[in-house]
């Protein structure tokens, strides 16, 4: 028997080898020698890691069938409960995915992660009352939780639970004191509460810290836009644009900026561009009262207008 259990758990720490280094095949081939091994259809680590190798796979279906395997090797195994709550989580399934998580939670009441992503669906399907107290049993298990805190600040600001939304960035900052996240989340409340200065002081160091999350350059340069600073707004969301330049929501604003100085070909170039990227925002642009100086241009008509009524 220990050699049967040697030459299962050889084929599965191989597998594992292969995984962890990307060669995907090469891990199917020994996770698959590993189960049709006596014995190994039966080993619940095993079954535990094919599980999470094929949803990494994309094979749902297969990811699925392990799991269940688990539990019907264990019942009570809380993993095997959490990886289907991941599985339909991820197809947006979140009335079962909640369903699997709590049972996860159930059997193993200090399971943190189950916990973190049940919050994540209570907030996505806005049962906020239900996700805030999730998040605070995350951060009563694991103070240290970083997005545990970004996440629980986020839907205190979006509720406009201010001060709360601060204590909790000022958390997340103990943990992580230059992570843009936070750093910009900072500068959103800030700017609700009315202390501009230190928000643009916060949503410059989250561009220093990272210059590819583009929403810094856009709220910066639109407090600069509402003080009718507009060129500084422009060079500042320029920077952004020439770091995200496949952000359509960066163009689309440096438009509204440039009708203000009256720089309506670049305004319509801007406007243009970010069509091109986001298809969608047509029908805002042709919408939105800030561009009506840019309609009366032949090449808005030919652009947005003489192709809506072919």
């Amino acid at each position: 028997m220990k050699k049967k259990t040697y030459k299962v758990n050889n084929y599965k720490n191989i597998a594992k080898g292969f995984h962890d280094d990307g060669q995907l095949l090469k891990a199917l081939k020994f996770y698959k020698k590993a189960y049709r091994l006596e014995g190994g259809n039966r080993d619940i680590e095993l079954l535990l890691d094919m599980a999470i190798f094929f949803d990494e796979l994309g094979s749902i279906k297969e990811a699925e069938e392990k799991y269940n395997e688990v539990l019907k090797i264990d019942c009570n195994e809380s993993r095997a409960y959490y990886g289907l709550a991941i599985l339909y989580d991820d197809r947006q399934e979140y009335l079962k995915a909640i369903e699997y998580y709590k049972r996860a939670i159930e059997i193993d009441p200090n399971y943190d992660r189950a916990y973190f992503f049940l919050a994540n669906i209570y907030d996505e399907i806005g049962e906020t009352d239900e996700a805030i107290n999730c998040y605070k049993k995350v951060i009563d298990m694991n103070p240290r939780d970083f997005w545990a805190y970004i996440n629980l600040g986020s839907i205190y600001e979006a509720n406009d639970i201010n001060d709360s939304a601060m204590e909790m960035m000022k958390k997340a900052l103990e943990i992580s004191p230059s992570h843009y996240i936070a750093l910009f989340n900072m500068g959103v409340i800030e700017k609700k509460l009315g202390e501009i200065k230190k928000a643009k002081e916060y949503y410059e160091l989250a561009i220093e810290k990272n210059p590819y999350y583009p929403y810094s350059f856009l709220n910066l340069a639109i407090i600069y836009k509402e003080k009718r600073a507009y060129r500084k707004a422009i060079n500042i969301i320029s920077e952004g644009i020439f770091r995200n330049p496949e952000i359509s929501v960066l163009y689309y604003n440096r438009a509204c900026f440039y009708i203000h100085i009256n720089e309506l070909e670049k305004a319509l170039r801007d406007v243009v561009r970010s069509t091109e990227l986001s298809p969608k925002l047509i029908e805002y642009v042709q919408k939105d009262e800030e561009l009506d100086p840019i309609k009366d241009l032949e090449a808005y008509k030919i652009m947005f207008v003489n192709k809506a009524k072919k």
